[in-house]
């Protein structure tokens, strides 16, 4: 394994180990680019793997300080977890539950499509469908993405995904099936096919799943040209007197502080980590913030509009047998605003573990009462879907940094601020009465509606946009303000789509690599 001098200047320092940061650093070494990834959190194997929901959620999550604020669910049902993250060699691919959309076309230029939204701050990406097609199609082929792109087969439905099918046969749906995941159906790539365990957000215990922790990290360092540093905490980005990002000062395990140097800084933390960095980097030449001379870094955050719909069916379902997200619907993906609300949203089938779906389904009761114990004698009677549409970016919805409590490095912690559009709520009416519809169509006795979970998907906070003034990177993640600072996460983002963020996170961070060694090619940077 390689191992960098902290005063070697030629590196790419990248910071977070996830699909962004894993990513970029495999793309990097298979160019023959030098990067040292700082992860915050400790080394993970497929030894750690655990199928308990939450002993692995205690074991991965990342659970430092955080706050929830705005009149948003998390502020009442999880005022300390506003977001559900790994910390640790791999990020949140450990978590994901492996669905793997493309954007539609006009999910990347929302401004154009929607027009000015009141109280929203809609902008198109630089970037459009077209554009990325051939970079989504190498994320699939480097993910094992089953469907076209691969020639892999969608994985088999189980019992809880044909009840839902079923009933979107009955109201007249088409447009549903078991994919695509980045879950092998087959054997591909050194990796197993899926044994249908049932523990996907657990993290995949044979490795079936794709997941930088065993994919794109140990191929990286295999190279001799990447050193990932666990329990690496980045505190704060350095840079020189003509503003260029120099080097990150980051806290080892025992809290001891070091200077990376660099020549390209990545940071791929995730949407609530990455701005809060780029914010507690302020310096006299940059007051507010790195890169952040339009005002944008840490706003307009997004975590999609979503919520749970639970159907308690006349026979035994068994849902918890199969993978987590066992099957996607996507017929209410389109834009019409006769529906009541701009942008459209999934319905992807979840089987929420016995211990999970006694804290959701009425948070704060945790398992407690008459209705919730009713709910749990029915639980192999159960089918159910995650509700999963586009949330509006609102400059108010924003990370910012606490007034006065600090973390264990000294660093104030983030708050997590976010209030829900008008937007929000029609779509989430739509959902749930779609969502019912179907499971009654197909003999539902009892439908639960669940408020939204603490979610993965976060998004927007250092947003692309062609406008220097309105956001914050280009189209390549490259910062406006200082060249040689990307961002490679979903932080980038400038409108959530309704679908899953994973692909497009990888099939950024491989375009994003592309770009980067061309330009350090041509010593642009």
């Amino acid at each position: 394994m390689a191992k960098f001098d902290l005063s070697d200047d030629s590196v790419v320092v990248i910071i977070g180990s996830g699909a962004g940061g894993g990513t970029l650093a495999n793309e990097l070494a298979q160019k023959g680019i030098k990067s040292v990834v700082l992860e915050a959190g400790r080394r993970f194997d497929l030894g750690d793997i655990e199928n308990d929901e939450w002993a692995m959620f205690n074991k991965i999550s990342w659970l430092d300080k955080r706050y929830s604020g705005g009149g948003w669910h998390g502020a009442v049902n999880h005022p300390t977890l506003p977001a559900w993250i790994v910390k640790g060699y791999g990020g949140s691919t450990i978590h994901w539950a492996g669905v793997a959309l493309r954007f539609k076309d006009y999910e990347f230029k929302t401004r154009t499509h929607y027009g000015a939204i009141d109280g929203a701050n809609v902008e198109d990406w630089p970037v459009s469908l077209e554009e990325m097609t051939p970079w989504y199609e190498k994320a699939e082929l480097k993910m094992g993405v089953t469907g076209k792109t691969t020639g892999m087969p969608h994985l088999p439905w189980n019992n809880g995904f044909r009840v839902l099918a079923e009933g979107c046969r009955r109201t007249g749906r088409s447009d549903y099936n078991s994919g695509p995941m980045a879950i092998n159906s087959v054997e591909r790539d050194g990796r197993p096919s899926c044994q249908q365990i049932g523990f996907c957000m657990q993290g995949c215990a044979i490795g079936a799943k794709w997941s930088t922790m065993y994919t794109e990290l140990p191929r990286a360092e295999d190279t001799g040209l990447c050193e990932v540093r666990t329990d690496s905490m980045a505190l704060r980005i350095e840079h020189d007197a003509n503003g260029r990002a120099s080097g990150v000062l980051y806290a080892d395990a025992a809290g001891k502080q070091h200077l990376q140097k660099a020549r390209v800084v990545c940071v791929a933390g995730n949407s609530i980590e990455s701005p809060r960095l780029l914010l507690n980097s302020a310096s006299s030449m940059f007051p507010d913030g790195l890169a952040n001379s339009s005002g944008q870094v840490g706003r307009n955050y997004m975590n999609h509009t979503t919520g749970g719909v639970y159907a308690v069916l006349p026979e035994k379902v068994h849902m918890f047998r199969g993978t987590s997200v066992a099957g996607i619907v996507g017929d209410e993906v389109y834009h019409d605003p006769a529906r009541g609300f701009s942008g459209g949203y999934y319905l992807e089938f979840l089987s929420l573990g016995l211990p999970f779906m006694a804290a959701f389904l009425e948070p704060g009761n945790t398992g407690w009462g008459r209705g919730v114990a009713k709910a749990l004698e029915s639980y192999d009677h159960m089918s159910g879907v995650w509700v999963l549409g586009e949330d509006m970016a609102q400059e108010r919805n924003a990370i910012t940094l606490h007034g006065t409590e600090k973390d264990q490095h000294g660093l104030p912690v983030p708050i997590v601020s976010k209030t829900p559009h008008n937007n929000d709520y029609e779509m989430t009416e739509h959902m749930f009465k779609t969502s019912t519809q179907i499971y009654e169509a197909v003999g539902a006795t009892d439908v639960y509606e669940l408020p939204a979970y603490p979610a993965t998907h976060n998004m927007g906070t250092n947003r692309m946009h062609a406008d220097p003034a309105k956001g914050v990177v280009n189209g390549f993640g490259q910062s406006h303000d200082i060249g040689n600072l990307f961002v490679s996460d979903g932080s980038q983002f400038t409108s959530s789509g309704a679908c899953n963020p994973t692909l497009t996170i990888v099939a950024l961070a491989i375009r994003q690599a592309e770009y980067i060694a061309q330009e350090m090619n041509a010593r642009t940077i």
